[in-house]
């Protein structure tokens, strides 16, 4: 475990990681071959699906990065991963704050020497209406959810791509739909969309590379922190559309479209079907979502 320090680390000195390219027509395409011994970064690791998908890349051979602010869970994991033969550091860090990002992903390339793959998966949500949620609601959640996603990027992304390495959204489908009585939450995954399939087309062409993760509902313990219109922990129970995946479930499908490189991964079929409904027929979906979450609106 290490808390992030108040210097200035090293330099990134690792010779490039292993790609296989990929021609095809006019353009140039990159594919993984294995993530073993590559450097893999997760924010939000202490538990769910970020602790998730520690334990598959670190299946698959890969050296683990994990920044969490739980110091106790982002400690506990790390030892959990260490005892089984795994090499995985730890840092402390709250991804809202620009200057431990910037400190933490620093230790990390000091540690390994660069940072090939980095996942955003650090988040909060919350549930209540729009004309009744307060402000500082919304700012939390885009203090975390988009802006400590910019921070960490920033400050790996020269890494990244001189590594021709990936930087890997966990964002979700409301991302890409509307959510009645999310729009806190809904904002932040829109914003992080734009973000990064703009961050996508600057760096394509220096072999670099982002892919966006939208899942639906996951059974996480990220509910159960949820905000309420004030601002404190709400009592309000959860809507819900399908049945929630596991983390486990997550992680196995990011892994295997990581190594296909792929743009963007839509999981669960509700998940599918909500995206392809939304982008036909729109106004039919905020119909039919508003009357299914109608719920979460009540006090």
């Amino acid at each position: 475990m290490f808390e992030v320090p108040s210097s200035n680390a090293g330099e990134s000195t690792s010779a490039l990681p292993e790609w296989e390219t990929l021609i095809n027509s006019k353009d140039v395409y990159y594919m993984t071959v294995s993530f073993k011994d590559k450097v893999v970064v997760v924010t939000g690791a202490a538990s769910g699906i970020g602790a998730a998908i520690c334990r598959k890349f670190a299946d698959e051979g890969a050296k683990i990065g994990l920044m969490d602010a739980d110091e106790k869970g982002v400690k506990d994991m790390e030892q959990s991963l260490t005892s089984s033969g795994i090499e995985a550091f730890a840092v402390k860090c709250d991804v809202s704050s620009e200057e431990e990002c910037g400190l933490a992903v620093k230790v990390f390339i000091m540690r390994y020497g660069g940072i090939d793959v980095l996942v955003n998966n650090a988040g909060i949500t919350q549930r209540g209406a729009f004309m009744e949620t307060c402000s500082a609601v919304f700012r939390k959640v885009m203090d975390i959810n988009f802006f400590g996603s910019l921070y960490c990027t920033k400050a790996a992304i020269e890494s990244i791509v001189e590594r021709k390495g990936m930087i890997i959204v966990i964002e979700s489908v409301a991302g890409v739909t509307p959510l009645l009585g999310r729009s806190g939450y809904c904002s932040s995954k829109h914003a992080l969309h734009g973000l990064f399939t703009t961050i996508r087309t600057e760096i394509r062409n220096a072999g670099a590379h982002v892919m966006i993760v939208c899942p639906g509902f996951v059974k996480t313990n990220l509910q159960t922190r949820a905000l309420g219109t004030d601002g404190g922990v709400t009592k309000h129970p959860q809507s819900t559309v399908g049945r929630q995946i596991t983390s486990e479930s997550v992680a196995e499908e990011v892994y295997v479209a990581a190594l296909k490189r792929k743009n963007m991964v839509v999981l669960t079929f509700m998940g599918k079907l909500g995206y392809w409904i939304s982008r036909i027929a729109p106004i039919f979906y905020e119909k039919m979502m508003a009357r299914k979450f109608r719920s979460e609106l009540e006090k």
